[in-house]
Parts: structure tokens; C-alpha cells; sequence
């Protein structure tokens, strides 16, 4: 995949494990398996794809989703709930000396 596609695959990541993260339902289960003695392990798989729109119209669709330098980063939080979640999943957040929200 190019650079693009890359940013685009990563921000849909990144939306679905935010979804995820702050879905009670989510949670709630997670809760109950502690409860009942047990480590929730959550791996969720997705394939993305991409087919280029023909002509003119890619042009605008590309021009219309760029909202800054394709190397600009979005800037985001992440809180106590995000880096607990983060840990469930074995993922490993990049530690920020930064206030946590929550």
C-alpha cells in the first residue's frame, strides 16, 4: 500500500479501537469475565481494501479527504481507560509525560 492508503488504513484502526475502548458494552463484558476469574483476551482482525475511483473523480475524492500534509499527524489523548485497554489488548503505548484525562 502507498503512503495514503497507510494513513487511511491507520486512522480506520485507530476509530475501531477507539470505538471499542469506550463501548460499555465492551466493558461490561470484560468486567463480568473478571468477575468470573477470568483474563478477557480481545483480538479483532479486519481487511481493508482500496479501489481507485476512475478519472477526475479520484482527483476530487483525494483532494476533498486531505486535510493537511499527508506527514501531519492528527493530535490525540490517551487516558487511563485507553492505556488499561491498550495493556488488555498486549499493546504497548509509547509513554508521554503527559497529564492523562479521565
Amino acid at each position: 500500500m502507498d503512503d495514503v492508503q497507510n494513513r487511511f488504513a491507520r486512522e480506520l484502526a485507530d476509530a475501531v479501537a477507539a470505538a471499542v475502548a469506550q463501548s460499555a458494552d465492551v466493558e461490561r463484558c470484560r468486567e463480568r469475565a473478571r468477575a468470573a476469574g477470568y483474563h478477557l483476551h480481545l483480538t479483532l482482525e479486519a481487511t481493508v481494501g482500496f479501489a481507485a475511483l476512475a478519472g477526475h473523480e479520484a482527483e476530487e475524492a483525494a483532494a476533498a479527504t486531505v486535510d493537511g500534509p499527508a506527514d501531519e499527524l492528527p493530535v490525540f489523548e490517551v487516558n487511563a481507560n485507553d492505556r488499561r485497554f491498550l495493556r488488555s489488548l498486549r499493546i504497548a503505548a509509547d509513554e508521554v509525560n503527559v497529564e492523562e484525562t479521565n
